[in-house]
Parts: C-alpha cells; sequence; structure tokens
C-alpha cells in the first residue's frame, strides 16, 4: 500500500491528538498502546505486542540484513502544578499542538511511525527495519524497551526519537547517581566536638566541586559531577554522627559508569555507593552512514546531556526527532504542527539516502 506523504502527515497528527487525550503514566499505556496498533494496522502493518511495547517488522525482513532501530516512547510524566490548559486537551492554537507528551516524546513517536509505514513496504532496502513505540521511558521501568530488547533480533544501529529540533545527536550522556555518607562522632552540641560530621562536610563538598575527571570527549565533553541534595540531623542539640549528600554524575562517552564508581570510591574522601550502573552513555561514530545521511540535509551534530532509552542499547544509536527538548516536562506542553512536518520529511529523507 503506496501512502501519500502528506496523507501520512495528516493521520500521524490525528494519531498524536489521539494520545495527548489518553493518559498514559508510566506503567498505565495500555490504551495508547491500542491507539499505536491501530495506526499502523490501518496501514496493512502487521504489529506484534509485549506488555504496552507495540512492535513490527518491515514487510520484506530479512534475516541476512543488517538491522535499523526506529524507536520512541508513548508514556508521559504527569502534569506538574503549573499547567494552566487542560493537558489532556490536544488542540491547536496558533501553530502549536498543545497537551501533555505532545514534544516529549509524542511527535517524534508519530513522526517515526509515519516513515516506518513509508518504508514498510520496500524492497531492495540495505537494511531491515524494526519500529517499536515503548512504554516506561520515563521511569525506566522493567517493562520498558529493555523487555522487548532480548527478544527482538540483534539490533545492528538505531534511532531513537527524542525531541532535538531535528539536530543529530551523536552523543548521550550517561547517569550515575551516588549516595554518600560524611562521617563524624555524634554528642550534645554543648561539649566541645573536633569530628563534627557537618564541619567535616566543608571540605568534602569542595573536594567535589573541586573534582574533575582526565577524559573529554569530543562529542559530550566533560564528565560533569554535581551535589544534589543533603540532609543531617534532627535535633538542634544533637551533633549528628553523619551526613548524607546525593551525587548526580553525568558521564561521558570516554568511561563506562563502572569506571566512574571505581575512580570515585577510590578517591572521594567519603564513603560513595552508587545506585545504578545500567544508564551508560551511548554513541554513534560520527562517520557512520546514517550520520552522514543527516548531515548532507543540512542537519548539524552535537552531544546531549539529557537521557532517553538510548541507554538500554548496546549498538550505535542516534537520537534524533521534532520538537525542543526545553519544552520537555514543562507546563502547557506543546510542539509545533510544522515541526511534525518537517520531522516525518527529515527522517524519510535521511532513512532513503541511508537504505538506497
Amino acid at each position: 500500500m503506496k501512502v501519500n506523504q502528506d496523507i501520512l502527515t495528516e493521520k500521524a497528527i490525528e494519531l498524536l491528538k489521539k494520545l495527548i487525550s489518553t493518559p498514559s503514566f508510566s506503567g498505565e499505556e495500555d490504551k495508547t498502546g491500542d491507539a499505536i496498533a491501530e495506526f499502523l494496522q490501518g496501514f496493512g502493518v502487521e504489529t506484534k505486542r509485549q506488555h504496552n511495547n507495540i512492535y513490527a517488522f518491515n514487510k520484506h525482513f530479512d534475516e541476512n540484513k543488517p538491522t535499523l532501530l526506529l524507536n520512541s516512547h508513548h508514556d508521559t510524566v504527569k502534569p506538574n502544578s503549573a499547567y494552566t490548559k487542560d493537558p489532556f486537551d490536544a488542540h491547536i492554537e496558533d501553530g502549536k499542538l498543545y497537551g501533555l507528551g505532545s514534544n516529549d516524546a509524542g511527535g517524534c513517536l508519530v513522526s517515526l511511525l509515519a516513515t516506518f509505514v513509508h518504508f514498510y513496504e520496500k524492497e531492495s532496502l540495505s537494511h531491515n527495519i524494526i519500529m517499536a513505540a515503548t512504554g516506561e521511558e520515563e521511569d525506566a521501568g522493567e517493562k520498558s524497551i529493555r523487555a522487548l530488547l532480548p527478544i527482538l533480533p540483534k539490533i545492528d544501529v538505531a534511532i531513537v526519537g527524542e525531541p532535538t529540533l531535528m539536530d543529530l545527536a551523536i552523543g548521550e550522556k550517561g547517569l550515575v547517581v551516588f549516595d554518600a555518607v560524611v562521617d563524624g562522632t555524634p554528642s550534645h552540641a554543648a561539649h566541645p566536638n573536633d569530628n563534627n560530621a557537618i564541619y567535616n562536610t566543608i571540605e568534602v563538598l569542595q573536594w567535589l566541586k573541586d573534582y574533575s575527571f582526565d577524559k573529554v570527549s569530543d562529542a559530550l565533553g566533560e564528565v560533569k559531577l554535581t551535589t544534589t541534595q543533603i540532609s543531617a540531623g534532627n535535633q538542634h542539640n544533637v551533633v549528628p554522627g553523619h551526613v548524607d549528600l546525593v551525587i548526580d554524575v553525568r558521564v561521558n562517552d570516554c568511561y563506562s559508569n563502572q569506571e566512574i564508581a571505581d575512580i570515585l570510591q577510590k578517591e572521594a574522601p567519603c564513603k560513595m555507593t552508587p545506585r545504578s550502573l545500567r544508564l551508560n552513555s551511548s554513541c554513534i561514530d560520527p562517520d557512520h552512514d546514517l550520520v552522514k545521511s543527516g548531515l548532507a540535509l543540512g542537519r548539524k551534530t552535537y552531544g546531549s546531556p539529557t537521557l532517553s532509552d538510548q541507554a538500554a542499547l548496546s549498538c550505535q544509536s542516534v537520537k534524533l526527532g521534532p520538537g525542543d527538548s526545553t519544552r520537555s516536562h514543562s507546563a502547557n506542553e506543546f510542539i509545533f504542527v510544522n515541526e511534525i512536518k518537517e520531522g516525518i520529511d527529515i527522517y524519510i529523507k535521511t532513512l532513503k539516502g541511508f537504505l538506497q
């Protein structure tokens, strides 16, 4: 079934309106999963489902070819208290389509779905294509893309749909969150104490502020270490025995998360325990043919400081999609309708240059 691109774009925008009007908080995406499956099936695509992950293979899937994954998510965060518009009222004002999840990542998702439909029946492509509309991205849940990947064929390269203004994020920083403890001697505040945990923390905080990792990435820059939380004590007249800190570390592609943990646990002047090591950095070779195809269209490359489902992938991947990351999780979230039209067009042209 050959589908006109203008019709595909129109249907994609209709689907996005439906997704916005259907609450789909992480773990509760069953109804949006239904809508996505119906969209694909309406174009003759055979769909599969695992939990709330909807996925499909191109019609002429060939096990002897490498495979390209197109992935974006259909879950959302909960609307914040600053909303003045109904977050589930999908409506267009001044060229903007408003609603929760419109920018993160509904516009990317429907654009990738339309792109997949465009290529679904094409023969003689250099790669197979798998489309995966997945859930639980916002909380990196157990039923997210992490559950789906083990049952998919080997993925060789991926496009992860997140708002990038259709520029190519060729690197994405990983994340390790550490719980840190600064010890001291508990005592009554009236008595002398040369080992006050709170005062000990001053030196530790300065060390954390000044510390830098040696390796700097061309795409992602330096590893960024930030102290984000501090807590201690529960009575005015008691010196606490310890101070608890939370350290947010954004990891470039020069280090694995395990390496970061090993370094800090060895060198930091306090006890540091990582919560998880699974959210590693992602990257793609700047000379990869997929990147070259995007560059040939005048797109730019950059390194992204924000996390996505790229962290779950072991293959080379690029983050690319319509919309602006700064709008994500904001009040009165929106995406420009023209961004969706442009997104579909650039996705299709990028894949034409890569697949044919």
